[in-house]
């Protein structure tokens, strides 16, 4: 049986905080990230648009012979995730698998709560598919969902300017229109790769009881569960350890800012879709 990596993709470098949770977590796979970096971001694109990028970019990951892709990026998996697993794949290859991070998230988000009530703070894109509320209703039906759009944010952060006072503006308030649709909050999703970075800022803006969650951690969890529980798919996933950065845009531009959202250096390759 031919073995690959298991892909991970995001439309830029907030993905990074997932793939780092991966890779902790389960160090012995073979990993393939890619960031559509050239069209970044997708937070403010439409659902087709979105659709089409994000299914571009599962098929160049089946190239690379990937069994098995994580779309680490919460708007392609709002947008386009379901499409292309009901739509897509039985065309493509009925045995290669696409999971997301929305589903993963929505089904343990209720046991931090203890009002019922969460708050979602994500791009405009995936606050505007309703995915969420959708989801956790599914799995906690009595849970009250709480939802604000935060365009500024992933630009704060990639242009690293998430430690001074304009970004402090930005968040405060986005934050305060968030606590202001319910008292009740104490549990608030970071539903955007990006936001971990900017945890330190929001931690000021909310009651310190606040459960923030961000979702690397949870994702990595889901996946090695999800692997024990598919052992045709854990079987098709090489492991010898190796890690291979990749970006549709400026490579040395990719290096610096990826080096930051992963923690240690990264040596990236360019690739054409």
């Amino acid at each position: 049986m031919l073995k690959g990596p298991i892909g991970v993709f995001d439309s830029g470098y907030g993905g990074l905080t997932v793939l780092k949770a991966i890779t902790t977590k389960l160090p012995e796979y073979d990993y393939v990230y890619l960031g559509d970096n050239a069209r970044a971001p997708y937070g403010n694109r439409s659902f087709d648009t979105v659709y089409q990028y994000t299914l571009q970019c599962v098929k160049w990951f089946f190239k690379q012979g990937c069994p098995l892709v994580i779309l680490a990026c919460n708007t392609a998996s709002a947008k386009a995730l379901r499409t292309i697993q009901q739509n897509d794949l039985p065309h493509i290859d009925p045995q290669k698998r696409v999971l997301g991070v929305i589903r993963p998230t929505s089904e343990i988000i209720g046991r931090f709560t203890k009002t019922g009530h969460v708050g979602i703070v994500g791009t405009t894109g995936t606050i505007q598919s309703q995915s969420y509320p959708i989801e956790i209703k599914k799995f906690f039906p009595d849970c009250n969902v709480y939802q604000q759009a935060c365009p500024m944010w992933v630009p704060l952060v990639e242009n690293k300017e998430f430690d001074n006072p304009g970004a402090d503006f930005f968040i405060k308030k986005d934050i305060q229109q968030l606590l202001d649709q319910s008292n009740q909050i104490d549990t608030l999703l970071l539903a955007c790769t990006h936001y971990p970075l900017l945890i330190n800022s929001i931690k000021k803006f909310v009651p310190p009881s606040t459960a923030i969650i961000a979702q690397g951690d949870i994702v990595a969890e889901s996946l090695e569960d999800y692997l024990l529980r598919h052992p045709a798919i854990e079987n098709s996933c090489s492991k010898t350890g190796r890690l291979q950065f990749n970006t549709t845009d400026n490579t040395v531009d990719f290096n610096e800012k990826a080096a930051f959202f992963y923690g240690q250096p990264v040596q990236s390759e360019y690739v054409i879709l």
